[in-house]
């Protein structure tokens, strides 16, 4: 979806435009220099109209992909689940060597902790 402050600021860019040349072409420098200011001033709308679409598409992309990881979250851990039992059922021993690890390592915290 176009941004309105992109179409407005088109529209004045064009008119500052035709101002500034027929300023130009009559001789008038008033005219000439208010269609050069209108022309910036459409320029600027314009450009912060295109930095708002970019915003509101980058917003967009944040929510799809904050939806597709909700919505396939229980096929990932189910992925991980099989991934780790492979792991243990491949080296049973290293994988009770690391249980232990970590246990022992939760238990000095736990220890410390309340000290």
């Amino acid at each position: 979806m176009v941004d309105t402050d992109r179409i407005t600021g088109a529209a004045r860019e064009a008119g500052g435009r035709i101002q500034s040349a027929v300023g130009d072409i009559v001789g008038s420098r008033r005219d000439s220099a208010e269609g050069r200011a209108r022309q910036a001033q459409g320029r600027g709308e314009s450009l912060y109209g295109e930095a708002k679409d970019g915003v509101r598409n980058a917003a967009d992309q944040v929510a799809d992909y904050a939806e597709d990881a909700y919505e396939h979250a229980g096929d990932y851990a189910r992925q991980g689940q099989r991934a780790v039992a492979q792991r243990v059922e491949d080296a049973p021993i290293v994988s009770l060597l690391i249980a232990g690890a970590v246990g022992f390592g939760l238990a000095l915290l736990l220890n410390t902790s309340r000290r």
